[in-house]
């Protein structure tokens, strides 16, 4: 097992990363474009040079990295293998990870996920994932005691930035939206979870369609920059539990090439100072 995570749950790491190096994600999503705009043509070298790059290039600055493994997975066997290198090099420059994975599954099938990714011996392990409740909340219990366990924590998708997920995920039962359900079943968890369980709710939405003023666990904000969010409309959004959120910015920062990557990088964590997150 880490040292870290022996001695100290995901909740209380993840503040501590954040209060020495401010609160803001960096999405590594090394997609065509990025990759191109990196000067790179899409094969399994450039991937690892772009995405080891991001990393090294902040190391030193972001508390915390979002890898898509999509982008990786794309590659087959070899683009995973430079994942696990990836993860690693997180690990080494003292950041925690986010690996956006969003699996859903049940038993068995969800157990294998968890050891994949949050096992202390698998090469694939992160400080944190996504997963997703379609399947149920209960459902995701498998990985919920295995991130308790290793001191890394779970990222639940509650409101996420696209816009096609309205319709589910605000699709209301007689008493509140499907959203709403996933972050009250989450809140009423965390305290025995030891509050590593957060949510995915996007900075994209006037209206949340859901009320996350009482969540009791980090909330991971995608949808900052290209999609739209902002920095300063967190607050607006989130009110009271942007204390809470973990905003997450990719193709504005890693999306224009190698050069400048630390100005942009740094020009986003100012504008979550200034806002206050």
């Amino acid at each position: 097992m880490d040292e870290r995570a022996e001695h100290m749950g995901y909740a209380a790491r993840l503040r501590q990363i954040t209060t020495r190096r401010g609160n803001l994600c960096v999405g590594i999503d090394p997609m065509p474009s990025v990759l191109s705009a990196w000067g790179l043509d899409a094969t399994v070298e450039a991937l690892e040079r772009c995405a080891r790059g991001i990393v090294a290039e902040l190391a030193e600055s972001v508390a915390v990295f979002k890898p898509q493994s999509a982008f990786f997975e794309a590659f087959g066997s070899a683009g995973v293998a430079v994942l696990e290198r990836v993860l690693e090099d997180i690990r080494q420059a003292g950041a925690l990870s986010i690996l956006d994975v969003k699996r859903g599954d049940i038993g068995s099938s969800m157990a294998g996920y968890a050891t994949a990714y949050l096992g202390d011996d698998s090469p694939l392990r992160a400080d944190a994932i996504t997963l997703s409740p379609y399947l149920g909340v209960g459902s995701l219990s498998p990985a919920i005691e295995q991130a308790v366990l290793t001191g890394r924590g779970i990222y639940v998708l509650a409101r996420t930035s696209n816009p096609d997920g309205a319709a589910i995920q605000c699709a209301r039962t007689d008493h509140a939206s499907v959203a709403q359900h996933v972050v009250d079943a989450i809140t009423e968890g965390n305290p025995r979870w030891d509050h590593a369980v957060g949510v995915v709710v996007g900075g994209t939405h006037a209206d949340l369609g859901c009320d996350v003023s009482t969540f009791n666990g980090s909330i991971l904000v995608p949808g900052i920059g290209a999609q739209g969010g902002t920095m300063e409309g967190i607050r607006d959004v989130f009110g009271d539990a942007s204390s809470m959120v973990l905003p997450t910015v990719s193709r504005d920062v890693i999306g224009g090439g190698r050069d400048d990557l630390g100005r942009r990088a740094e020009l986003f964590l100012a504008n979550a100072q200034v806002a206050g997150l």
